[in-house]
């Protein structure tokens, strides 16, 4: 080797921390951009539509609708089991009943966009889900000595308050979909995240409060979130409308308005690609019949189940919520594109293979394979939370598809409608078919067949996918007549009253 190289060589050396300090000055900047990422997002999202709509989002999706719902599922359990001793497949059934303000989504859309207080469409009705939650939460947790019915009634408050609340985010959701339509997908992966994250809080919360308070005593965490709904209605941007607030044929005018309401949307149900969408969400969701109250007593059974303590419980479901997120952002990153019948197809093949997890665990087959409890089970709530959520935030931006422009409340509204019947099916065929397979407290000899048959009904569901419409998820499905209509009726109320009702804050609105 010529000495002359050498001291070029030595000097190579010298060269490389630099080109490290470069490398990692970029893996530092590549990590800062990932995790600056949301917050530019959420940025775009408040600098397109309203700042105040975006925290309402958050707050309805992530408080009300991600921790109250995970919180309440928890907690009710315990209830039901600790504290009225009742069997599962009867609180199977109790669930159901307290679905029903779930149902009678139409009435609230209804309400929300026909009857407004004081001029306002929006904000008095998050007040009165605020009000109705908080009072049913602090009367179930301090009231001693509850009757069944009593708290049946109290536990159906807490959810018709937080049905109100979702009916009416959902009714601003809808608007802002329909008026900016390339921000449908992002909307509903931020409605996603919101409640996957506030599932992560509920489930982590739910076993700990309810091994440091006790099941009922719990209850009573739930009257914050309808707290905080109280302050959203004040402080959510929505401009008056003068003529409803001090004309006083604002009462005919809320009348003539849910006639023409109920008309276009008994004219738009009728359209084929509507019904036969809103057909395949409820086979999708009533044949999946519900274990759950059967897989949740079988937890906790010291005897013939893995014996989960509370905070074990709500620590399995909060995981699970942690990956509920990797679903939405799989959604988000990789499958927004894709067609919905055909990503709605592999979702419930999908959905179907996970229900085989359950199987497995209710034979004990993990343990044959040298797979402990907690992993199992941790693993099988992951992939099907996932599964799930993908299967899901199609299904949402469908919904807000099959939408029209002034009765987006009432449609969206009647289409959750159908989806929670299709969920008060499953509840009540499961806590049947609990009970006909002799399911109880303490007998879970049968629980295998239920969970097998569940699974084997969700394979069921492949078969009507094409009742799906073929169509990319950024396509408008709504006839151009049925817009039309909407626009024209609304451009009327403008002329005739001199005021037009905003029911959502749009781009531009309250930022000066």
């Amino acid at each position: 080797m010529d000495l002359s190289e050498a001291p070029r060589m030595a000097k190579e050396p010298n060269s490389d921390p630099s080109n490290n300090n470069n490398n990692n000055s970029n893996n530092k900047n590549k990590f800062l951009s990932i995790m600056s990422q949301p917050f530019r997002w959420l940025k775009m999202l408040s600098s397109e539509l309203n700042p105040s709509f975006i925290a309402g989002v958050i707050l309805v999706y992530g408080l009300s609708h991600g921790f109250s719902s995970s919180y309440f599922k928890v907690v009710s359990d315990y209830y039901w089991k600790d504290v009225q001793k009742l069997q599962p497949s009867v609180v199977q059934i109790y669930i159901g009943i307290y679905a029903i303000p779930w149902v009678m989504k139409p009435i609230w859309g209804l309400l929300t966009d026909a009857f407004p207080v004081r001029g306002y469409l929006r904000r008095p009705y998050f007040v009165i889900a605020g009000v109705v939650g908080a009072t049913a939460a602090v009367a179930v947790a301090v009231k001693g000595g509850l009757g069944v019915l009593e708290a049946l009634g109290l536990l159906i408050g807490i959810s018709a308050a937080m049905a109100i609340a979702d009916v009416t985010i959902d009714a601003c959701i809808v608007r802002n979909s329909i008026e900016v339509q390339w921000l449908a997908q992002d909307l509903q992966s931020l409605c996603g995240a919101c409640s996957s994250i506030g599932h992560l809080i509920g489930y982590s919360a739910s076993g700990f409060f309810v091994h440091l308070l006790g099941a009922q005593e719990a209850l009573g965490i739930l009257a914050i979130p309808p707290a905080m709904i109280i302050l959203l209605g004040f402080f959510m941007h929505e401009t008056p409308s003068i003529t409803l607030q001090y004309n006083g044929k604002s009462k005919a005018g809320s009348i003539k308005q849910v006639g023409v309401a109920i008309r276009d949307t008994c004219k738009a149900i009728k359209y084929p690609h509507v019904w036969k969408p809103s057909l395949f969400m409820f086979l999708c969701l009533s044949l999946s019949i519900s274990t759950h109250e059967g897989q949740f007593y079988w937890y906790t059974d010291k005897k013939a189940g893995p014996a989960f303590s509370q905070e074990s419980v709500g620590l399995i479901y909060a995981i699970g919520s942690a990956a509920s997120l990797i679903g939405v952002l799989i959604y988000h990153k990789t499958l927004r594109n894709l067609k919905f019948r055909r990503i709605l197809f592999f979702a419930q093949i999908f959905y179907g293979v996970a229900g085989f997890l359950d199987v497995i665990f209710v034979l004990r087959w993990n343990l044959a394979l040298k797979i402990p409890d907690q992993l199992f089970v941790v693993l099988e709530e992951c992939v099907t939370r996932i599964v799930t959520r993908i299967r899901w935030t199609p299904m949402m931006v469908l919904n807000t598809r099959l939408c029209s422009v002034g009765i987006e409340g009432t449609f969206f509204a009647l289409l959750a409608c159908i989806d929670s019947l299709g969920t008060l099916c499953s509840k009540w065929s499961g806590g049947l078919v609990l009970h006909a397979f002799g399911v109880t407290r303490s007998d879970f000899r049968n629980l295998w067949m239920v969970v097998l048959l569940r699974t084997v009904l969700r394979f069921v569901v492949v078969a009507f996918v094409f009742l799906v419409p073929d169509a990319n998820q950024s396509d408008i499905l709504v006839p151009a007549d049925q817009t039309m209509i909407r626009k024209s009726f609304s451009s009327t109320n403008v002329k005739e009253d001199g005021d037009s009702i905003p029911l959502v804050s749009m781009k531009g609105e309250g930022r000066g």
